[in-house]
């Protein structure tokens, strides 16, 4: 079939890889002419996705870039899967809002049109079928099938991959479905049908909620565990072992990543819009881990006070920027909201990550050193890369805190 991806970032490049490799022509609009140009020259800016990876399926004829939504002409199934932020805020749908409006042009009878996107339930009904039938002058049920698949790309996740994950699929009829779900039936192992679209929007929504708020709680139990002079690592060991009814989250810097600062505002804003009320575990856990990265400088700033040092000139070593191990992913990152405010008061702040070249403002280095270590006054520990050898943090560093519990204990290292 011919498939036009629109966005091709974190989650529509490797959905437009995957159709490719299974027999399908795709085309991936990408209206930023830079990125375009880069993925046309074959050059991947998305880690899950190698070059080669791409070259290949250039090569054989099976995908293509473009900026020109001319291109879209022909489809028979589009995917959208560009960017839901945040803009003051509240939800902002402008990316969607442009994709429906773009692609709806180039819909014909019977061609398919799925959002991923995630969203407030609602948005595919009450925002994008509007504007795909105001653009292509057809009845959507009627004329052509809309649908909505829940995108659940994890990037650096080697386990769980595009095709082992299983995909929420819904659509606006029974015939919608039926189109979406046999589309993504020949790219991933296991489809789940959801009743309607809203039941799998909400589903998105809900998955990262839940993690927001069990973060934000073993994030509060963590700063009350400190105070009780408890050792909350050991406590969450011993609860981890219940074999039913628990599953383990770890106190951290705060929450990153597109998902979980954003989603849950999302449904947040959308009931108190459409209800009048207000969701109130997301409120406070939303409070709770933007409060975290502050919490992680005043637990460090402690700590300095105890060995007659002050905050303002004292040397730093942040080891790791990027909001998960294992990725150059900067998205909402906890850990710069750290280095910033560590910044802010006067701290000298040398950053090492092995993902990322550099940091404005903030000297920077890719490899961590023994010499590097033993010349800080404190580390601080807030992604926990696999390149790091915490051992060799633990042995020589005077004082460690570990936002991330990576380092084995020691002496001199404080776990968040």
């Amino acid at each position: 079939m011919n498939i036009t991806v629109l966005g091709q970032g974190y989650v529509g490049l490797p959905l437009a890889m995957r159709a490719a490799e299974t027999g399908h022509n795709v085309t991936g609009y990408e209206p930023d002419y830079a990125r375009c140009a880069q993925l046309t020259s074959g050059d991947s800016y998305v880690e899950d996705i190698p070059s080669a990876r791409l070259r290949e399926a250039i090569a054989a004829d099976t995908y293509r870039a473009t900026d020109d939504p001319r291109d879209l002409k022909g489809f028979e199934i589009a995917v959208i899967t560009v960017p839901t932020p945040l803009t003051n805020r509240a939800p902002d749908l402008t990316c969607v809002r442009d994709a429906a409006r773009t692609v709806s042009y180039y819909i014909e009878p019977g061609s398919t049109v799925i959002l991923e996107s995630t969203t407030y339930p609602g948005t595919t009904r009450d925002v994008v079928i509007p504007l795909l039938e105001e653009g292509s002058g057809l009845t959507a049920g009627k004329d052509f099938h809309v649908g909505f698949s829940p995108e659940r790309i994890d990037p650096g996740n080697a386990t769980w991959r595009f095709e082992n994950t299983p995909k929420v699929v819904s659509g606006l009829t029974p015939a919608c479905l039926e189109r979406v779900k046999a589309f993504y039936d020949s790219l991933v192992d296991t489809t789940v049908s959801a009743s309607g679209l809203e039941e799998a929007e909400l589903a998105k929504v809900f998955e990262n909620t839940f993690r927001h708020v069990n973060i934000a709680l073993v994030n509060e139990l963590g700063k009350l565990g400190h105070l009780l002079g408890v050792d909350v690592g050991d406590a969450l060991d011993c609860a981890a072992t219940k074999p039913f009814g628990f599953m383990r989250f770890t106190p951290g810097p705060g929450v990153g990543g597109h998902c979980l600062p954003i989603d849950p505002v999302y449904l947040s804003h959308h009931v108190r819009q459409q209800l009048g009320e207000t969701f109130r575990f997301v409120e406070l856990a939303q409070e709770v881990n933007e409060r975290q990265p502050a919490y992680v400088v005043e637990r460090l700033q402690s700590a300095l006070n105890r060995f007659g040092k002050c905050l303002k000139g004292a040397r730093i070593l942040a080891l790791g920027l990027t909001y998960k191990p294992g990725t150059a992913d900067m998205r909402e990152s906890p850990a710069r909201t750290v280095v910033e405010l560590l910044t802010a008061q006067g701290a000298d702040c040398t950053v090492v990550d092995p993902h990322l070249t550099s940091h404005p403002g903030t000297p920077y280095l890719t490899a961590l050193t023994e010499r590097d270590l033993a010349g800080a006054d404190a580390v601080l520990v807030l992604t926990d890369h696999p390149e790091f050898d915490f051992e060799t943090v633990r042995d020589h560093a005077a004082y460690v805190l570990d936002t991330r519990r990576a380092v084995p204990a020691g002496a001199h290292v404080e776990h968040l």
